[in-house]
């Protein structure tokens, strides 16, 4: 299933927030545990689109969905 490009390739921690609708503490410990991937432009944390992707297929694979599903 083709995917439409991004608004943005990186969002802040709050943007990712909001994003995946998760708390903060919960974004932290995916990115601790290495399950959301981040980067780092200066003091800023930022969470590329791709690995807020990658997160959400991750999660739907675990609960065994496919794209074809929800389509």
């Amino acid at each position: 299933m083709p995917v439409a490009a991004p608004e943005r390739h990186l969002y802040r921690i709050t943007e990712a927030m909001r994003l995946l609708s998760m708390s903060r503490s919960v974004i932290y410990e995916q990115l601790r545990s290495g399950r959301l991937r981040s980067v780092k432009q200066g003091r800023a944390r930022l969470v590329p689109a791709v690995a807020i992707q990658q997160y959400v297929e991750l999660l739907m694979k675990e609960a065994g969905v496919s794209y074809a599903e929800n389509a």
